[in-house]
Order: C-alpha cells, then sequence, then structure tokens
C-alpha cells in the first residue's frame, strides 16, 4: 500500500518536479501487460516505479543513472507457492531465488504458525529486512491423518494477519468433496476476507471440480498433464504449472500454453518444493520459462505466467508482477529474454545483494520430541508383529499396499517406526522398495507427519538414532555397526539447517549418497522422506494414527498407546 505522501513524491518524479532515486535509461521493456517488447526509459523513486515512458524525466544531481541498452527490462518474477524451509532457511532459499530474478513469493507458513500471529508477524519483519516482497499462506490443519484440524479460530486469526495471503494447499478433498466441516466454514471464512484458497487435487476427475470449486477452492497446482489442467481452468479454477526434481512436469504440460488455444491469464508457474540441490542445478520458476519457450511459447507471452498472473491471482498488482508506475522496483535486466538468466536484478529500486543476517529461528520453536530415555529404548523399535498390510514405494512418493507374511521382516522390508512429538501415540508398519540396504537405524524429524520418523532393522541401532536427533533438538541421524555413523542438525522446527544454499546442497548430496548406497532407486529422496507420514497423496502413508489408505480413507495398521505404556 502507498502512502498518499510517497504517491504524491512519485507524481511529482512522472511529472518532471522532482528528481527520481534512479533512471534506468535505453532500456526494451518486456511489458508483460500488453505482451509487447518496446523501448521505453524507467523512473524510481521511493522504491517504487515513477515513470515508464520514452521521455527522460526525473533526472537530478542525486539519480542514479543505469544504462540499459541493449538489454530487456522485465519484472521480478513472482513464485506463487513454495516451502522455503525444505532443509534450507528462507534466507538461503532466497539467496538462490534472487539471483535467478525472483523478487516476490508467497510462501507456506507452517513453521511461524505455531507461534500464533506472533510468529507470522516476525516472519513478515524478517523477509522486509530482506528487501523482497513475500507473502504468507496458512494452512487450515496438519498435513497427515491423525492430529485433529488447528482449532478454527486460531486459524482465521491468521489468516486476518496482513502478511497472509489464503489457504495453502488445502489436502483431504474426499471431505471436501462430500461438504464436511470444518472445511467449507474454513473456506467460506477465507473468501470473506478476500484470502485465495488453494486445493490440493492430485489425479481428480474432472466431474468432481465443480462441487470442489462450489466448497471455495480457487486453485489447484497438482495438474500432471495439459489435459487435467484444462479441465481445471474449465471449472474456474486458477493453474499452477509446477516443475522440479520431484515432479517434472512441465514438457507435459506446455502444450497449453504453446497451443495458442486457450487464455493462459489463469495459469502461473510454480517450482514449489524445489530442493537446494535442484535450486543450484536447473534454478526456479526461471526453469519453467526457459522451458515454455522450448516448446514455443514467445518469451514474453511465457513471461506473464511467472509475473502479471500470480501477481493478479494474489490480488497484488498494486506492488508485484509489473514494471508499471507505482508497482514496486523489482526488476530484472536480462541480456537474452529467451534465456532467462539475469544480468542484474534489483529489489525495491535497489541492486539485490547480500542478505542481512535474519535469525528464523526465532520465529518457531525446536523440534518437539518424547523424553529422551524413552526414545533410546530398543524396545520401542522392535516389530511387534511384521505380518499386515505394509507400504510399498512405486515412486518418489507415490506408494501403495503391500502385505508382508511375516512374522519376521523378509529381506530388504524396513521398520518404520512414527513417534508423536507428545509421545501420545506409536505407529508401526513395514516399508518395502525405499532402501533395502539399510540394515541399521535412520531416524528424522524433516517429515510432514511431526514428531519422530524412524527406519531401520536393527531396533538398537534404530534406537541410538532417534537418541541423537533428540540430542540435536531436530535433525538426521544415521547408526550403523554399533556407532552414529552420520548426522545432520535440524535446528529450525527440525526442518531447517544453517549454512548457506551450498552447505544445505551438499547436506541433501551426503543424505542422497547413503540412501543410493541402500538400493534407493527413485528421483528425490528429501521428498520420499516428507511425505512418507503425509497424507495428500496416494496411497499409504504412516500416519500419527496408524497406517492409512488415502483413497478408502481406512487405518489399516491403528497406532500403538502411549509411549509411556510401552
Amino acid at each position: 500500500m502507498i502512502s498518499l505522501g510517497l504517491r504524491r513524491e512519485l507524481m511529482q518524479v512522472a511529472r518532471g518536479e522532482r528528481a527520481a532515486d534512479l533512471f534506468i535509461r535505453g532500456a526494451t521493456l518486456a511489458n508483460v501487460l500488453t505482451g509487447e517488447l518496446h523501448p521505453a526509459n524507467v523512473a524510481v523513486y521511493g522504491g517504487r516505479f515513477a515513470y515508464v515512458g520514452a521521455r527522460q524525466t526525473g533526472l537530478g544531481e542525486g539519480t542514479a543513472v543505469l544504462d540499459a541498452a541493449g538489454l530487456v527490462l522485465a519484472p521480478g518474477l513472482v513464485e506463487p507457492h513454495c516451502h522455503p524451509f525444505i532443509l534450507y532457511t528462507p534466507s538461503a532459499w532466497l539467496e538462490g531465488a534472487l539471483r535467478l530474478g525472483v523478487t516476490a513469493f508467497f510462501g507456506d507458513a507452517s513453521p511461524w504458525a505455531p507461534l500464533g500471529p506472533a510468529g507470522l508477524h516476525r516472519a513478515a519483519e524478517l523477509a522486509d529486512q530482506a528487501g523482497v516482497y513475500a507473502r504468507w499462506l496458512i494452512r487450515s490443519g496438519p498435513s497427515t491423518y491423525g492430529p485433529d484440524p488447528y482449532p478454527q479460530a486460531e486459524v482465521e486469526e491468521l489468516l486476518a494477519h496482513p502478511a497472509a495471503a489464503g489457504y495453502m494447499e488445502m489436502g483431504r478433498w474426499l471431505q471436501q468433496y462430500r461438504g464436511e466441516d470444518p472445511f467449507l466454514a474454513e473456506m467460506a471464512a477465507a473468501r470473506r476476507r478476500g484470502r485465495r484458497v488453494e486445493g490440493h487435487l492430485p489425479g481428480v476427475a474432472a466431474e468432481r471440480l465443480s462441487a470442489l470449486v462450489l466448497s471455495g477452492l480457487t486453485a489447484d497446482h497438482e495438474p500432471t498433464s495439459a489435459a487435467e489442467a484444462l479441465e481445471r481452468l474449465r471449472a474456474g479454477l486458477w493453474v499452477m504449472l509446477r516443475h522440479n526434481g520431484l515432479r517434472p512436469d512441465l514438457p507435459d504440460l506446455a502444450p497449453l500454453v504453446a497451443g495458442g488455444q486457450v487464455d493462459t491469464s489463469r495459469l502461473m508457474l510454480t517450482a514449489d518444493s524445489a530442493t537446494a540441490g535442484w535450486m543450484q542445478r536447473h534454478g526456479l520458476v526461471d526453469e519453467g520459462l526457459r522451458l515454455l519457450v522450448q516448446a514455443g511459447v514467445p518469451p514474453v507471452r511465457a513471461l506473464q505466467l511467472a509475473t502479471r498472473n500470480p501477481a493478479a491471482y494474489f490480488r497484488a498488482e498494486d506492488d508485484v508482477g509489473a514494471v508499471a508506475p507505482g508497482r514496486r522496483a523489482d526488476f530484472v535486466l536480462y541480456a537474452d529474454l529467451a534465456a532467462f538468466r539475469p544480468e542484474q536484478v534489483y529489489v525495491h529500486g535497489r541492486p539485490a545483494g547480500p542478505l542481512p543476517a535474519l535469525d528464523w529461528w526465532q520465529c518457531c520453536g525446536p523440534s518437539v520430541l518424547p523424553p529422551l530415555p524413552q526414545l533410546a529404548d530398543p524396545a520401542l523399535y522392535a516389530p511387534a508383529l511384521a505380518a499386515g498390510p505394509g507400504m510399498e514405494f512405486s515412486q518418489t512418493t507415490i506408494t501403495r499396499r503391500r502385505d508382508v507374511a511375516g512374522p519376521d521382516l523378509p529381506p530388504g522390508v524396513l521398520h518404520a517406526v512414527l513417534i508423536a512429538a507428545d509421545g501420545s501415540r506409536v505407529s508401526r508398519c513395514p516399508v518395502l522398495s525405499l532402501a533395502p540396504g539399510l540394515t541399521g537405524g535412520f531416524a528424522t524429524t524433516c517429515q510432514v507427519g511431526g514428531g519422530l520418523l524412524v527406519l531401520g532393522r536393527d531396533p538398537a541401532e534404530m534406537a541410538r538414532a532417534a537418541a541423537r536427533v533428540a540430542e540435536l533438538g531436530g535433525g538426521m541421524a544415521l547408526a550403523e555397526d554399533g556407532r552414529l555413523a552420520w548426522e545432520w542438525a535440524l535446528p529450525g522446527g527440525g526442518y531447517m539447517a544453517a549454512g548457506n544454499l551450498a552447505a544445505v546442497a551438499a547436506g541433501e548430496q551426503q543424505l542422497t549418497a547413503r540412501f543410493r548406497a541402500w538400493g534407493y532407486r527413485f528421483e528425490d529422496v528429501v521428498h520420499s522422506l516428507l511425505f512418507l507420514t503425509g497424507d495428500t497423496l496416494p496411497r499409504v502413508r504412516l500416519t500419527p494414527a496408524g497406517l492409512f489408505d488415502t483413497l478408502t480413507e481406512r487405518v489399516l495398521r491403528p497406532a500403538d498407546p502411549p509411549l509411556s505404556k510401552i
């Protein structure tokens, strides 16, 4: 929101009565509002664009002049759906994002939400100190079956915060489809506040979409083909086209954009939960732009999906998404627009440089785990009975039910134990095809089920790994051959590591190398572990309630009693 005083001063710069802070001369403007490339001079004042046109206005003694002849001036990229805490902190994520031209984001508020509005407010302050435009997306409940939904009054208090933009990928679409509470009431409350409500609709057939749109959903980021994306557009949803290492879907989605037969103004690009390694090798939404151009989409038209469109979806057009008077002066200079590799990036009228030291730990509490003596007891990890339903990985994050004959674990089958954060329940099941060569114990807090996930075949080694994670206050640990073989502290709520993007990518590499050595054969072990305990994807998941079938909505193996009773 521009104050009245700043608005008057911006108008004075536009009329040539006040000196601009920065004047960009001789650029070719990628105008995402009209879809054109045309010459333009641009004046910046107070972190906002004051003038865009043919004149040289606003020049004064204190004006810095940037000669952009031969360069294309484009708005900063907008990421509409991200989780800036997947092992990295938001600062480490931004370190990579800014280099790639991403100057605004709408991100998952999960780490800050437990502290309520105060946590969200502090996260907004830190993003502001980084100079970027950030808005946060709230979850209405946990991403796993078992815990009760978050109290509606608390969720609405978060949604009322000025830094909140809406709901983040509301899961459990079957319950939404049936019109069950509390989903309809929560979505109605969000819509009354003018907030967006993003769905999570993997594989949902077209005939179900009408009821889901009526429930209050406004967007979906789960289509994996042009046909699915078109079905969602036809039903009235905005659609995010995703591309990252976990879901490299854009080659299958691009025909919807390249065909020229469909209005693309309600399409957006997202890299979703790209890992640090993927960001370093490929990028974020800039990689999606390159793939669209390769598919035959004109660069400016492609650029609309990463600037104008997400800004319009979140009703943020007055701030971001275009180079136009009044918008924030977030922009990128490209030598070759089709390559989308920035020469320079400016945020709020200044060159994007090293970020200030930002303490994200203060926004989220430490990882909450049961008492150490209980976690260190090998009896907790002994398979009670292997026979019965288990989980088999068929893709990185897609699983299916696989029954195990038992009573002992067959070779290559892991025992998985999910311990609730408060020790109130313990879920167990056999896991097939994830890491058949793991014979020791591996423990992690970096998974969506909360508490501690422990994998392995040797109860003593599993206990040793679990105890070490508790000592670290959250993180990952591997125990084998009677010793701790590897660990990674994640002090930020059990999810985030200290260090820059390169350090996080190195940690990911070590984790992946361990799992590859154990026979892991899928694309992204970080996400395999994250979603092993989440119920938003097919088909069976180890949740706090037990082994849960997400399609039949049945608990196949109930959780055991609290730790104190084991």
